[in-house]
């Protein structure tokens, strides 16, 4: 029954709010965009449209504030990126057999695509970023909770049968990345219970691809220690957080994870079935992308085809080789740009005196090591839907926006100053002048 009147308050009465503060309709938007409340809650929230409401809501109140502010500063080459992507899309639908499966996609692409855009144009200050990233977290985390409580209670939900929809690996993706973002925001937390909740959410995303013996979530969980090793402060302090981390997540992993992820390497002849499809489903995408390069085979497109080329339906199991196959070179490194420029564009500021705010350097981190995750563990599973990654995208782009804001303001000042100590030297003051 809580679940019910925290969606019904949440959709209506953040409706009506967004009118006045579009800002809050997009943070209750992305949340629901993770908790999903109609899997969350099955029992009792009914299928409806309340994510629909939400947008429809923070779209109106998005147009009467003005549109935002559309000045993107160094954030633009990755709003160029994710046009690209949305676009070429668009492109691909038009020529695509399937008419009705390529719009069907491209509609649910946008429901992400737009929120991430008007997200860009709404944030114009550190705070706004913050409750972005702990809205993100905290909403993963609820998640994270439930799938672990349904474990210690004798039924493995998240292997059995997966969350929103999502299996077990695209689950674990999803926690993965949240695990990268909430190790970073309790890294730059000065509160103390808000650090450690922090640390604790992340510890509960990290156990859920153990949970559900997902490689490939397991391989990411990898990737974004290592990059949590490589970004953090060089303290002593750090590092003890660090080391406590593995700690937790060796504990954790007990030997039959440990065994599953082992079986990852292991040589052609000993790999399991499961392996060995995906080698096989990527070098059909490549037979796909070298006869079709630039629109490819059309958007969500490849299950059918495949089906009917080689007699094997099902998912890609990469994200890069699904997408290239149904989108071409061009869609797929339209989406490939959109993280890696955003990773890059982060990488060179990581440092705090990059930035205007220290926060915001903290906030570097955290988008590089999710996203590094993320793009590692998504070449092992499909998964063009997750809303996830788009939304930590939209953090570390809107700390770029941010930044450029303030350098632009630092050089008007500047200017002005300049200005100020010129007139002073064209009229100086002289005691004979009286």
């Amino acid at each position: 029954m809580k679940g019910l009147i925290f969606t019904y308050l949440m959709t209506y009465g953040g409706a009506v709010v967004s009118l006045i503060n579009p800002f809050v309709g997009l943070l209750i938007y992305i949340s629901f965009a993770i908790l999903k409340p109609e899997s969350l809650w099955y029992w009792a929230v009914p299928p409806g449209s309340y994510s629909r409401i939400l947008a429809i809501a923070f779209l109106i109140g998005w147009a009467l504030h003005g549109f935002g502010n559309w000045n993107f500063g160094r954030a633009k080459p990755i709003l160029i990126a994710m046009l690209g992507y949305w676009g070429w899309m668009i492109l691909c639908a038009a020529m695509a057999p399937n008419q009705k499966v390529a719009w069907s996609f491209v509609e649910s692409q946008s429901k992400i695509l737009l929120p991430v855009f008007v997200g860009m144009t709404l944030i114009d200050s550190t705070k706004k970023l913050k409750q972005v990233a702990w809205v993100i977290m905290l909403s993963q985390a609820y998640v994270a909770w439930e799938l672990n409580l349904s474990y210690l209670q004798g039924f493995n939900r998240v292997k059995m049968a997966g969350f929103g929809g999502m299996d077990n690996n695209c689950v674990s993706i999803a926690m993965v990345t949240g695990a990268g973002l909430a190790f970073f925001l309790g890294l730059g937390e000065t509160v103390w219970w808000r650090r450690w909740g922090a640390f604790a959410a992340a510890a509960l995303m990290a156990h859920v691809p153990m949970m559900a013996m997902s490689r490939g979530g397991m391989l990411g969980l990898c990737v974004v220690g290592m990059m949590a090793f490589i970004l953090i402060p060089k303290q002593p302090k750090h590092y003890a957080l660090f080391a406590l981390a593995i700690a937790v997540a060796l504990i954790m992993a007990g030997p039959s994870v440990r065994e599953r992820f082992g079986m990852t390497f292991a040589d052609k002849e000993e790999r399991d079935a499961s392996a060995q499809n995906r080698l096989d489903f990527w070098g059909y995408c490549w037979t796909f992308m070298r006869e079709n390069p630039v629109t490819g085979i059309g958007p969500n497109h490849y299950p059918a085809m495949a089906r009917t080329r080689f007699d094997r339906g099902g998912e890609a199991h990469s994200l890069w080789f699904q997408t290239g196959a149904e989108m071409g070179f061009m869609g797929v490194g339209f989406l490939a740009a959109y993280y890696l420029m955003t990773v890059g564009l982060l990488w060179r500021r990581r440092r705090e005196d990059r930035w205007n705010d220290p926060w915001n350097a903290n906030a570097a981190r955290m988008v590089i090591a999710a996203l590094t995750g993320f793009c590692v563990s998504v070449s092992f599973v499909s998964l063009e839907g997750l809303e996830i990654p788009y939304y930590i995208v939209l953090i570390g782009a809107g700390a770029l926006k941010l930044q450029s804001l303030n350098e632009e303001v630092h050089d008007v000042e500047e200017h002005e100053m300049k200005m100020y100590d010129e007139s002073d030297l064209a009229f100086p003051y002289s005691p004979t002048a009286f």
